[in-house]
């Protein structure tokens, strides 16, 4: 599975009926609209299924936990960062 690092995403435009622009903007003043959007995309990419979409996403969100985590870079086994290996076993769950 593909890490979604910040900032290694592409932009990408779509265009909306004036009533969905409406909502969207107001998640955009609460700076969730890009994460919901992103986030909708990649489960509907990811899968057929909505509980596969689902489980990919919460191994999304547990990567980026993990990441977010800044102890974890400072522990290592055989050079390997202990958020890299987490990481990594968390990638092998996907489905």
């Amino acid at each position: 599975m593909e890490q979604l690092e910040e900032k290694k995403l592409i932009p990408y435009s779509v265009y909306l009926p004036k009533d969905y622009h409406s909502r969207i903007s107001k998640l955009a003043k609460q700076r969730k609209a890009s994460a919901l959007i992103r986030d909708a995309i990649c489960m509907m990419l990811d899968g057929s299924d909505q509980y596969h979409s689902g489980y990919n996403q919460g191994l999304r969100d547990a990567i980026k936990t993990v990441k977010k985590i800044d102890n974890l870079k400072n522990f290592s086994f055989k050079g390997i960062g202990l958020d890299d290996i987490v990481v990594e076993q968390i990638e092998l769950l996907t489905q």
